[in-house]
């Protein structure tokens, strides 16, 4: 049986220098995930053509750049990170094999073999955030994923994780003691109703 083998972490965007190469519909997609998520991302768009959609959505991200023409190497000087969104493959081969050797985390879209990580679908209530892979297969299942997990995680779930975080200050002991006391505190939120 296959297994996804990919390391879930959660990236401080606003720390990083995002590329972001396509200002279409893709582009659109992609920006908009990264600032729903982390509205002090620092992005820097690079595209010949930009959707004047992207830039109505980018308009109150004050940090995020556009710079209208075509991609060029020195782009990628200094980025953490890269977000390919053309319709050119050929583009993307290039710029992927340029950020391999520059050591550069490099997302290319709809294109999962020359993808170092992807953007997964993401549901978030207040603190919490669960990000949902299908290593990917299928955006599909995980946006319905995403749309369950949403409609059964209520909306009220912060006052749940502000009160436990108050119970986790107030716990005496060490580690192995503060895991037994969280462990009994949380033990009804996965019971079966008897």
């Amino acid at each position: 049986m296959a297994q996804n083998e990919l390391f879930p972490i959660f990236l401080k965007l606003n720390t990083l220098d995002v590329l972001l190469v396509g200002g279409g519909n893709v582009g659109l997609e992609k920006i908009s995930a990264m600032l729903q998520n982390s509205p002090e991302a620092r992005i820097t768009v690079v595209a010949p053509m930009i959707l004047d959609s992207l830039r109505e959505y980018i308009r109150h991200f004050e940090q995020v750049q556009i710079i209208e023409r075509e991609f060029q190497e020195q782009d990628l000087d200094n980025r953490d990170l890269v977000i390919l969104a053309t319709d050119n493959p050929q583009l993307h081969a290039t710029i992927k094999a340029t950020t391999k050797q520059r050591r550069i985390l490099c997302n290319v879209a709809d294109t999962p073999h020359l993808c170092d990580f992807y953007l997964g679908s993401i549901v978030q209530k207040g603190d919490l955030k669960i990000a949902i892979s299908t290593n990917g297969k299928s955006p599909t299942m995980a946006k319905r994923i995403r749309e369950f997990l949403d409609n059964i995680i209520p909306d009220n779930i912060q006052n749940l994780l502000d009160n436990l975080r108050e119970i986790r200050k107030s716990i005496q002991g060490d580690f192995q003691e503060k895991i037994r006391v969280l462990n009994e505190v949380t033990a009804s939120l996965v019971e079966k109703k008897k």
